[in-house]
């Protein structure tokens, strides 16, 4: 059932992340526990880790689309797994996500992509669809390819695309995953500099998944850095940048080896 516009696209106001003792994994196998963080509102919060560190399975819990071991996940002053089927379908249309490749379906034009969110969860009419989907391929520099097809777009501009997508209904979250991966210097700039356009722009929380260490300098305000099954650091960018752990200093600094600092 299509939710009402009024009650769905007027709550702007950004949310916070509270992950508490929280366990994920999966059945007879832990991938990261005893995480706490508090991912702050109106920021960009970024995760990272080394591959297989459990990045994608804690992104996944913090979606909602896994159920924790232990622990909680709240948004918004929420507990995700406490809500009621109906009111977790709510809170979920609420959250934007801009998966990897973009995830734009081939079969529709971009424009058509865009607008997907609109036409199955608002009542809006499809000239304001229209005007919105314009307003959000501007955002991205897009607004002059919205009768193309995803085929027909390089990869930054697929990203991009998938970007206004997941901003459609004006998310008080956005959850990015790899957002930079698989493009070039320029394009990945250009990315980081719409992310933090939508930070200024919109009243929006952004959770950003990367290996990206040139991303995390430019981006971040709040980071958290996984290893061996549980988040090493979690804290403001600054305390993570001046850090003297080894183990940190080694992953910033694209270390062969650890160095033991005096």
């Amino acid at each position: 059932m299509r939710e009402e516009q009024d009650s769905n696209m007027a709550d702007t106001q950004a949310w916070d992340i509270r992950l508490e003792n929280l366990r994920v994994g999966y059945p007879g196998h832990v991938v990261l526990d005893g995480i706490d963080a508090h991912l702050p509102a109106g920021k960009i919060s970024v995760i990272l880790g080394g591959s297989g560190c459990g990045k994608s399975t804690l992104l996944r819990h913090i979606l909602g689309l896994s159920q924790p071991q232990r622990g909680t996940v709240s948004m918004g002053g929420k507990n995700l797994f406490k809500l009621k089927k109906s009111e977790f379908r709510r809170l979920r249309r609420r959250m934007g996500v801009l998966f990897q490749d973009g995830a734009l379906l081939g079969s529709l034009t971009l424009g058509q992509n865009v607008g997907l969110p609109l036409s199955e969860h608002t009542r809006l009419a499809p000239a304001a669809i229209e005007a919105i989907v314009c307003d959000k391929l501007g955002l991205v520099g897009l607004e002059s390819f919205v009768d193309y097809y995803p085929s027909q777009l390089s990869g930054g501009m697929r990203k991009r695309g998938g970007l206004a997508r997941a901003i459609a209904m004006d998310p008080p979250v956005l959850f990015c995953d790899e957002p930079t991966s698989g493009l070039d210097p320029i394009n990945a700039a250009q990315m980081d500099e719409l992310l933090l356009r939508m930070k200024q722009m919109l009243a929006v929380t952004i959770v950003v998944v990367s290996h990206d260490l040139d991303s995390l300098r430019k981006i971040a305000d709040y980071a958290m850095v996984l290893h061996e099954g549980r988040a090493v650091y979690t804290g403001e960018i600054n305390g993570l940048l001046e850090t003297r752990d080894p183990y940190l200093r080694q992953f910033l600094d694209r270390s062969p080896e650890r160095r033991v600092l005096a």
